[in-house]
């Protein structure tokens, strides 16, 4: 989509709505840096996988959901959590280890899940959601239900094999789900180069199995959210899958609050190029050309953001510790 599309796109819109499409994504970007930043107090007792960078994909995703879409989705889960419309303070409080956490301070930072805006399950195991996601989806069809399931995975997922099981049952059976590979293009230190056969594309996956697949950058909120707009319209006009690659790129290590790139793993010009494609800063860009009252209106909102966040990180320090008598509460084997 080339500017004069953007342009066109956001000036026949509802102007609060792209506005809100950049307050998610700076939401996103600001908790998880202040997550970045209190790490080191060693208050927050798991690993953290942080998605500084890829923020367009979650908003883009999840803003064309309905809340009773329900989205399964991988360890890297902050930004689909928060817009999918998850409670910040359960999220936070989970990640912190307390009573009060979204899943009871059991999960932790890779384990989150919100019912009430159906964001089902975050889960580290690779590939693991995807099976969950396609069995809701024929959940549904057998129901008569007309909900989207939609499931997102990182690239390393489609070279698990139960990915190739699910996208050949999802194709079979004609069922409503949308596969989002986010390809932030490592599996921790190596690239997809190293990983895939030659000359192979995403593409010859998704047509192997005769699923509609589209390729697309993942640094334009307004890119992703259109493309999933057609996404969405495919799958309910043709009651098939379909499968959408997202290119995209973590700014952070694989696992923790810092960079790791003193080790060498990454070009640095890589790096460079997709921080300077920053889709915060694109969106803030677009927005300042058609809205005179943006940067007046953008301080104001990112102030408020900044005091609602700063309370829900309060709010999980002070929550209290899981007790011993809640140990073997919601679980599966005693």
């Amino acid at each position: 989509m080339d500017n004069h599309g953007r342009k066109k796109l956001i000036e026949n819109t509802n102007l609060d709505y792209y506005r809100k499409l950049y307050f998610e994504m700076w939401k996103i970007r600001h908790i998880e840096e202040q997550i970045s930043i209190k790490y080191s107090e060693s208050e927050m007792r798991c690993p953290v996988h942080l998605s500084i960078g890829q923020e367009a994909v979650s908003v883009g995703v999840c803003s064309f959901l309905d809340k009773k879409d329900k989205l399964y989705t991988t360890h890297r889960s902050h930004g689909h959590y928060i817009a999918k419309g998850g409670n910040v303070n359960s999220m936070l409080a989970e990640i912190y280890g307390k009573e009060n956490g979204c899943n009871g301070g059991r999960g932790g930072s890779m384990h989150l899940s919100d019912l009430s805006v159906n964001f089902m399950i975050s889960n580290p195991i690779i590939g693991s959601s995807i099976p969950l996601g396609v069995g809701n989806a024929l959940s549904n069809q057998i129901e008569g239900i007309n909900d989207l399931s939609v499931i997102i995975f990182g690239d390393a997922a489609i070279e698990e094999g139960v990915f190739h099981e699910c996208m050949n049952f999802a194709s079979l059976k004609n069922l409503k789900v949308l596969f989002v590979c986010e390809n932030n293009q490592y599996s921790i230190y190596t690239h997809l180069n190293e990983r895939q056969p030659l000359g192979r594309s995403f593409k010859d996956i998704g047509k192997a199995y005769d699923i509609q697949t589209n390729y697309i950058d993942g640094s334009d909120v307004l890119n992703v959210k259109s493309e999933c707009d057609n996404a969405k319209h495919y799958i309910h006009k043709n009651n098939k899958p379909f499968f959408l690659i997202i290119d995209t790129y973590r700014w952070l290590q694989h696992c923790g609050p810092e960079t790791d790139d003193h080790l060498g793993y990454r070009d640095k010009k890589d790096i460079k190029k997709w921080i300077e494609n920053c889709s915060i800063i694109k969106m803030d860009l677009y927005l300042q050309e058609i809205d005179v009252n943006w940067t007046s209106y953008r301080e104001r909102t990112t102030n408020t953001i900044k005091l609602n966040v700063q309370d829900s990180f309060a709010h999980a320090l002070r929550s209290n510790l899981p007790n011993k008598d809640q140990a073997w509460e919601n679980i599966y084997v005693k």
